[in-house]
């Protein structure tokens, strides 16, 4: 009897867990490469994006989501493994996260182990750079699509490319085409569109699981570089109506190197590689991010009509998340690669099956290393410990409940690192080299109830908000330095030859007068997130440009150098 009874008792336990299993709400997470909150969920008035706005009617919207690094890799790891970028000591492209964390358990990863099917297409984890996609994660296969994409042969990349004001170099592994195209070509000439064909199919295969709860997630390109779009996009916007930013020199005050020069965009064909971009260029580019963003929205819109109608919308969790806001010429920025507020503001909508307040917005602070718990916590499972985020899901049933007041993100410039606290009302933020005294640092300051552009640095005029704001950063630990890759065990690969400095001072002296400007420096630089640091680190006179000498020495480095 005793034996029969916990026999009962086991089974009764096992039933309760498949019926569990059973009830478990679907996740659909939909992650936007560059997407900005320039929408109509959040008050843009231009902007053509009815399928978010649909999406933000049925759940809500976050006013105050912030990234962990204004970059793809680092913030996609920051959302798919729970971890910032400082805790893994990874900030660029092309380190895998588990090289730093090799038995982290990645979001899709959790809950696949708890029963879920794992599915995804498109761009989640960063593929490219030397860095790859992480099969652990997914029951099946991972789908993805081209990156870049043109329609039309005249906007491919040019191999080679003349004169000393447009360059058409490769960046890594990817062409360099045109800045933008509009072509009459249908939405599946393009990757999203690829993608949202992918998707559909996938909605329409796991309504015929019911018993099995499904993790879907769908990586939509645009609107990142290149912004091609087909021409019916583009014929949304009046490129008349849209304005140039309206504040266009870095912050009053703010040091050197925390703005960028938009090194990414530069690389593109018919791009200046220095100076500003004529008004007309800016209006184009402006107008093709919009163009853009309007062709992501349309396949979106198809995978949450492919939802709606397998009768599945009813139990699925559906989120929206920009991996980091970009620049549109604000501050003379383009891209994105910065602390300040166009970079690092993305926008988040949530939509529960139930249980939440539809259509409200919220002012709540919160990062991207708070949706893994926050996803954990709506599906009934343990937050696993470790993490960095904390979960936000009682915002979920009351806009007015914040779960913290204050978040934190990163960017690093050479050897120094930009740590950024975001407060409702200020960002403070604090360059220095990781492990260095405090005292070291060099500090911005941005009040954005009075001075919601970022026009300038007010570190030294409000010393006790400063205080106030370094304790509350003081409270995080110490970031971790990039890590190394590991040391190669196969054959060595053959010695680089070693470039004459000299030689390469005489090709960027344009102008021949025997010193660089800041802008023939950087011009075709590999790495021009980092190299704005390095001008500053050989300008050893300070005077704003660099003699032969201190570019060959590389400001005194190299003595020997000739």
């Amino acid at each position: 009897m005793k034996l029969l009874s916990s026999l009962l008792l086991v089974l009764f336990f096992v039933a309760i867990v498949a019926a569990a299993e059973k009830t478990r709400p679907n996740v659909l997470l939909i992650c936007v490469d560059d997407l900005k909150p320039q929408l109509g969920c959040y008050g843009d008035k231009l902007a053509k994006s009815p399928n978010i706005d649909r999406l933000a009617s049925r759940g809500m919207v976050f006013n105050s989501a912030y990234c962990n690094q204004a970059v793809c890799s680092p913030s996609r790891n920051s959302l798919l493994v729970g971890l910032r970028p400082q805790t893994l000591g990874i900030y660029d492209l092309g380190t895998n996260f588990r090289k730093s964390a090799p038995q982290a358990v990645t979001l899709p990863q959790y809950f696949k182990q708890q029963g879920y099917r794992t599915e995804a297409m498109g761009k989640l984890f960063h593929v490219g750079h030397g860095n790859n996609e992480d099969a652990t994660s997914w029951s099946v296969p991972h789908f993805q699509a081209k990156t870049v994409q043109y329609a039309l042969k005249a906007n491919q990349a040019e191999e080679t490319r003349e004169g000393a004001l447009f360059s058409n170099k490769p960046a890594g592994n990817l062409p360099k085409g045109a800045a933008y195209e509009a072509a009459d070509v249908s939405d599946s000439t393009y990757g999203d569109g690829i993608v949202a064909d992918e998707a559909v199919k996938r909605i329409e295969a796991l309504k015929e699981k019911p018993d099995q709860p499904f993790f879907l997630a769908v990586g939509f390109l645009k609107p990142h570089l290149p912004f091609c779009a087909p021409q019916k996009y583009w014929d949304l916007y009046d490129p008349e109506k849209l304005d140039l930013a309206a504040v266009t020199q870095p912050p009053k005050g703010a040091p050197s190197y925390a703005p960028q020069f938009g090194g990414e965009l530069r690389n593109y064909k018919d791009i200046p590689v220095k100076g500003d971009l004529p008004a007309d260029l800016q209006r184009k580019l402006i107008h093709g991010y919009y163009a853009a963003t309007s062709y992501m929205d349309a396949q979106l819109g198809r995978v949450l009509t492919a939802l709606d109608d397998s009768g599945l919308s009813g139990n699925t969790i559906v989120v929206l998340w920009g991996d980091h806001g970009w620049h549109l010429g604000d501050h003379g920025i383009w891209c994105k690669h910065t602390n300040y507020e166009q970079a690092a503001r993305i926008p988040v909508v949530v939509a529960l099956p139930k249980g939440a307040q539809a259509g409200t917005k919220t002012s709540a602070l919160i990062e991207t290393v708070d949706i893994y718990p926050t996803l954990c916590e709506l599906t009934g499972l343990p937050i696993p410990t470790g993490l960095d985020g904390s979960s936000f899901a009682k915002t979920l049933s009351d806009p007015k409940s914040a779960t913290k007041d204050s978040i934190i993100h990163v960017y690093p410039r050479g050897k120094l690192l930009g740590r950024a606290v975001r407060t409702a009302r200020y960002r403070l933020v604090e360059w220095k080299e990781i492990g260095a005294s405090p005292e070291t640092a060099e500090l911005e300051l941005y009040d954005y109830q009075t001075d919601p552009l970022e026009t300038k640095n007010l570190a030294a005029e409000l010393p006790t908000v400063v205080a106030e704001l370094r304790a509350n950063l003081a409270k995080h630990p110490e970031a971790k330095p990039q890590i190394k890759a590991a040391a190669n065990t196969g054959s060595k690969p053959a010695a680089k030859k070693s470039q004459d400095r000299g030689v390469l001072f005489a090709s960027k002296d344009k102008d021949g007068d025997g010193k660089l400007t800041r802008e023939e420096f950087l011009a075709n630089q590999p790495d021009p997130d980092e190299a704005p640091q390095r001008f500053v680190q050989f300008d050893v006179d300070k005077n704003g440009s660099l003699t032969r000498a201190e570019f060959v020495t590389s400001g005194g480095k190299n003595p020997n150098a000739k």
